[in-house]
């Protein structure tokens, strides 16, 4: 088994495609000092200084010894060793490419080489795929510090030398987001700024190519009091002279690729049929082509539509969408058309409020942002036509691809659908299936044993695949026994007989602990699960877990998509929930014990996001759990959100129909600052009616005012204002009859904010004037300062400007004496009043204070609403050239975060000022 080392992100080991348990992140960064200096000896002295930084503790050897001592008992089963030299350590490499950095600095090495651009730039892609994250990620010292910001150059440098390569190739389309990224992250980087100009010029974005170089050109005289440079002052000269008019549509800008597809499969044989039939979906066509690829489960249609996707990625240049519909889960509901939608959305870069509150909405975006490309959309395992027909694309130059259990004769009858029959293999394609995994020596000893396996898997691709692991697995076992131990089942019905055979077959070969968990892998909520989340389903400790995950895998029970998760095909998960040998209260056990690891582990994981929040009453922290790994940092806890979201929400689910209201309401909860970070505001829709369900039957009068405040938010900020109406009113009522003035205060704002997103200011006022009464009595500055801001917003919207400075006037003085970091919030409000009441000069300061705070505290959202604001104040003034310039930015800015409708205003109101040269920034 192949170990592989990694520092380009998370530093750690894996085997065998699976991630050992290295520890915490003192171990890792020991891991990485001796991992970065690779078959050399790196002295012990020297060693102590990267980890611990020039003033160790006193035992400082003995931790040492004990970190070495640990990492060798992760690394040895797998052939790694750290060995002990005079004076030092030594971590040999079992490869020389068994690094990645030195797979990342090979590739580039390479990538310079060769005078091919293609070429070159398929290696570059290579390369820079080795960085998960930023290298060394979450380890800190001195000496990380220094390395990590060395590698980061390297990799610019790589980005850079990419991105020449891609533009001398005309496709400036695959590079323009990732230099829009680096120029925001090193500004003064000319090399940078060159690159982006040239894409965005290339792109029929020259307006757009002429501001970067103004903003360029302007912040290298501010800050460094340099003009720029010759080679960039060249390529500013070349755009100028080619005069490219006509920009693309603004939804083009920076927009990315998605490519969301699952791995190919492996070793993938036969269909060649539908193969041609699926390449006439890549040919140009009047209207949308979609392929229906319809068939029993266990038939490979899955399969099939991967395979032939990945083919055809030069087809699809603008990217390739997937998403599992899971119209036949044995568990669960089937996704709906919505969520698949956000998703999607979410791929191609709008997030948070930009995405619309109605479904109707959200398919008129998402059809606007596919027109004009040529996007694949891979719909898998779907139900029926109407989960369907809101995600097809309406621009014919994309394609679709759609597998189901089902014909959907609603797509072929109204969008001219063609349907593709995934039937059974045929005999000499099925053998061809098992050639390939066992080879013809094995098969010709025994042709006819060969025959009835085949038979016996009736053409079903994952029966063929199971069976060919299981044989794998013991290559001296007769042919002949195998094929007399399969024998028929009947749980299933008969399309998935041979299917339940091979699956009967497998179980009976397996270790009883290994039945155990696979029978476990059943229940487990979500699509997929990670190892420590079976280790806590299960109860097996994480290593052990790994490795009889990593033996399933063998055997095609499991399949591992990602490194680390493991899902099961639904036919197999089906088979595991139906064939129950372990008594229910083990199963009831089992699912406490991962309802409790997803539950803590995202309370945990709230708690790093929102540090400073108020924990609610009744929270419970501990939820039990035999194998904790709390997120340690933000990063940490947001790649563990990202990915264990759909297994939380599953969770809740499960929770809520066992009646276990304690994480059936927690776990919406941990998830507020998770949606709040990601924009994923669409989703609390989802988990807090359960919420409110379970809160309401525990019965607990805190809780339940909690769940039905954050409901009634979620309806208001999903366009819902009745149901948000009656919910913050019923936590109203709930919360009166208690003594805690607070809660009232607050949802008294919460009812300001609900009419303000309804339009209506004046009954805005009214609850804010509510909260700042409830608040004022209590004594704490913050509360009052939240609630007079309030009052004064809702004012200043109703034009009476005079009234609402006091008030704004007065949060500003308490936010200050608190050094909160709301003031950019009161600033932003006194810089409107300003504006409205003719006194210019005070907005522009108010306004630009404003921006110093959100640039600070990196609130890009925040930050592009004030420059919108400034811009109108600037052009108030007569200043036309300082309105353009800050409405670029704000334009840089709404397009990056996929706000369509902000990107529109500014356009028109850049429109209206007509041409003209741009000004310095603010």
């Amino acid at each position: 088994m192949t170990l592989e080392f990694r520092v380009l992100g998370e530093v750690g080991a894996v085997a065998g495609g699976e991630a050992l348990a290295v520890g915490h992140a003192r171990q890792r960064l020991v891991l990485a000092a001796l991992v970065l200096d690779a078959g050399r000896v790196v002295p012990a002295g020297q060693l102590v200084t990267r980890v611990w930084g020039e003033q160790p503790p006193s035992q400082v050897a003995n931790a040492l010894q004990t970190y070495i001592a640990r990492l060798r008992r992760v690394l040895q089963p797998y052939g790694g060793a750290i060995e002990r030299r005079s004076g030092g350590y030594v971590l040999p490499l079992p490869e020389p490419d068994a690094l990645d950095l030195h797979q990342f600095t090979n590739l580039v090495s390479r990538a310079r080489a060769t005078a091919d651009d293609g070429e070159a730039a398929q290696l570059y892609e290579r390369a820079l795929a080795q960085w998960r994250g930023d290298a060394l990620l979450g380890l800190d010292s001195a000496w990380a510090d220094s390395v990590r910001h060395s590698l980061t150059r390297q990799r610019t440098a790589a980005e850079l030398d990419y991105a020449d390569r891609q533009l001398r190739r005309g496709h400036h389309g695959a590079v323009l987001g990732l230099l829009a990224r680096r120029a925001d992250e090193y500004p003064l980087d000319e090399r940078i700024a060159a690159a982006l100009m040239r894409a965005l010029h290339d792109s029929g974005r020259t307006d757009e190519a002429l501001a970067r170089y103004q903003r360029t050109r302007t912040m290298l005289l501010d800050e460094l009091g340099a003009d720029p440079s010759p080679h960039l002052r060249a390529v500013h000269e070349d755009i100028l002279a080619a005069q490219t008019p006509a920009p693309a549509p603004p939804r083009a800008w920076a927009a990315p690729v998605p490519q969301q597809l699952p791995p190919p499969p492996p070793r993938f044989a036969g269909r060649d049929d539908e193969l041609r039939q699926l390449d006439t979906l890549a040919e140009d066509h009047a209207t949308v082509p979609i392929t229906v690829l319809h068939g029993g489960g266990g038939m490979g249609k899955t399969a099939l539509a991967l395979h032939w996707a990945h083919r055809q990625s030069a087809a699809f240049p603008d990217g390739r969408l997937y998403v599992d519909l899971r119209g036949f889960s044995p568990d669960g509901d089937p996704t709906a058309p919505d969520v698949a939608l956000r998703g999607f959305l979410h791929a191609l870069g709008v997030t948070g409020t930009a995405i619309p509150a109605e479904p109707d909405a959200q398919t008129a975006l998402y059809r606007t942002l596919l027109a004009g490309k040529r996007v694949l959309v891979v719909l898998d395992n779907a139900r029926d036509t109407s989960q369907v027909m809101p995600l097809l694309p309406g621009d014919p130059g994309c394609a679709v691809v759609v597998t189901s259990r089902d014909r959907l004769t609603g797509l072929t009858t109204k969008h001219g659908a063609a349907p593709l029959a995934v039937r059974p293999l045929p005999a000499p394609h099925a053998r061809s299936v098992l050639t390939a995994r066992l080879g013809p020596d094995y098969l010709d000893a025994d042709p006819d044993a060969a025959e009835q396996l085949v038979t016996r898997c009736a053409g079903s691709p994952l029966a063929l695949g199971i069976l060919a692991a299981r044989a794998a697995e013991h290559p001296g076992f007769p042919l002949a026994a195998l094929a007399a131990e399969i024998t028929d089942a009947s749980a299933l019905d008969d399309g998935d007989a041979s299917v339940a055979a091979v699956l009967s077959w497998s179980l009976r070969a397996l270790p009883p602990q290994h039945a155990e968990v696979f029978e476990l892998l059943g229940l487990a909520p979500g699509p997929d699960i990670s190892v420590r989340a079976a280790a806590n389903l299960t109860g097996v400790p994480p290593n052990a877990i790994a490795a009889i995950l990593r033996a399933l895998e063998r055997v095609s029970l499991v399949e591992q998509d990602t490194p680390g998760r493991y899902r099961m095909h639904d036919l197999v998960r089906l088979f595991a929930k139906t064939h129950a040998s372990l008594p229910a209260e083990d199963r009831t056990a089992a699912l406490l014990r991962v309802t409790g690891y997803y539950t803590g582990t995202a309370l945990a994981g709230n708690r790093v996001l929102h540090p400073h929040g108020v924990l609610p009453p009744g929270i419970d922290t501990g939820h039990d759990h035999p194998y904790p790994h709390p997120p340690a940092s933000a990063d940490e806890a947001l790649d563990w959100f990202d990915a264990d979201h759909d297994c939380l929400l599953d969770t809740q689910r499960i929770a809520c129909a066992q009646a276990w209201h304690q994480p059936g309401w927690q776990i919406a909860w941990a998830l507020t600052a998770y949606h709040y970070r990601r924009g994923f505001l669409h989703e609390d829709l989802a988990v807090w009616p359960l919420a409110v369900q379970a809160a309401d039957a525990l019965g607990t009068p805190e809780t339940r005012v909690l769940a039905h405040r954050r409901y009634g938010l979620a309806c208001a900020r999903g366009a819902r204002h009745d149901d948000a109406l009656a919910h913050l009113a019923e936590a109203l009522d709930l919360a009166s009859r208690g003594d805690d003035q607070r809660v009232q205060a607050i949802i008294e704002h919460d009812l300001a904010q609900a009419w303000e997103l309804h339009g209506d200011h004046r009954a805005a006022l009214r609850h804010a004037q509510r909260s700042l009464e409830l608040f004022r009595p209590l004594g704490n500055p913050v509360w009052e300062a939240q609630a007079h801001n309030g009052v004064g917003w809702y004012l200043t919207l109703l034009g009476q400007h005079e009234q609402a400075r006091p008030h704004c006037e007065r949060a500003l003085r308490l936010y200050r004496e608190e050094r909160h970091p709301a003031v950019a919030d009161v600033l932003d409000s006194l810089a409107h009043i300003a504006h409205h009441t003719g006194r210019h000069a005070d907005a522009v300061e108010h306004y630009r204070e404003a921006l110093a705070l959100y640039r600070e505290s990196g609130n890009t959202y925040l930050e592009a609403d004030t420059l919108e604001h400034l811009g109108h104040t600037h052009l108030a003034m007569g200043e036309a050239g300082k309105a353009r310039t800050v409405w670029q930015l704000a334009l840089d800015l709404f397009r990056a975060q996929g706000r369509f409708a902000e990107v529109n205003a500014v356009e028109t109101a850049l429109a209206r000022l007509g041409a003209g040269k741009t000004r310095s920034a603010p």
